[in-house]
């Protein structure tokens, strides 16, 4: 029997979520131990990451540490999915899905992270950043609006879910819940405007991994506010 991995992870942002709900797909042993920001920059977690942020991974079934959202996930499904139910093995697939995870930390994560942190933390509203980012977020779910319908397909590649998919869900939380940081209302233009893109959304969040995630999440927070 494997023994737990430990993910190394925090509330509030959405990049060890992605690592959580890769591994409830896989139904993978794990452990998840909650930081503060505070603990982050510094030794022991420093050892762990020299980037001092979440989300790590410890596994002792390997013993390899890592860090970075993408390197986790790909290791996991390297090592663990060895059916492929998460992934594709052969061309053209298999590249096009590393595509679509390039763009989501590349393009979704910056934009919709720099929109986060003009709403929730900066010291000053400043309405020209709030245009950028949020013009930005609608761009993102725009280009998988436009590639979805041109496809006729319901997942980003291939005829099932994968772990590009998956990827995007977390940062899709703080659009329709708390903390809504494109406004409370903005699911309602989200469904008008990019309703392929809504749709699809709409049934990886159903998915039993995502939804004990989610759950999860909400219950951290809670924790973290006492």
């Amino acid at each position: 029997m494997s023994k737990p991995i430990t993910l190394y992870s925090h509330p509030g942002g959405p990049n060890p979520w992605k690592v959580a709900i890769i591994l409830e797909e896989l139904k993978l042993s794990y452990e998840t131990k909650m930081m503060d920001f505070g603990e982050l920059k510094k030794d022991p977690f420093e050892k762990l990451n020299p980037n001092g942020r979440v989300p790590v991974i410890e596994d002792p079934n390997t013993e390899i540490t890592l860090w970075e959202s993408g390197a986790i996930i790909e290791y996991l499904l390297d090592t663990y999915d060895k059916d492929n139910s998460l992934s594709y093995e052969k061309s053209p697939e298999k590249y096009v899905q590393k595509s679509w995870m390039d763009f989501q930390m590349s393009g979704q994560g910056p934009y919709f992270g720099q929109r986060a942190w003009f709403v929730l933390y900066h010291p000053e509203n400043i309405d020209s950043c709030l245009e950028r980012y949020g013009n930005e977020i609608r761009r993102v779910l725009g280009v998988i609006d436009s590639h979805l319908k041109k496809t006729g397909k319901e997942y980003l590649v291939g005829d099932k879910c994968s772990y590009a998919d998956l990827a995007f869900i977390p940062w899709h939380w703080l659009l329709i819940s708390p903390p809504h940081i494109m406004g409370e209302n903005f699911a309602q233009e989200w469904e008008k405007e990019y309703p392929t893109c809504w749709k699809w959304s709409q049934t990886l969040l159903e998915r039993p991994s995502v939804k004990k995630c989610r759950e999860n999440r909400q219950k951290a927070m809670e924790a973290s506010k006492k």
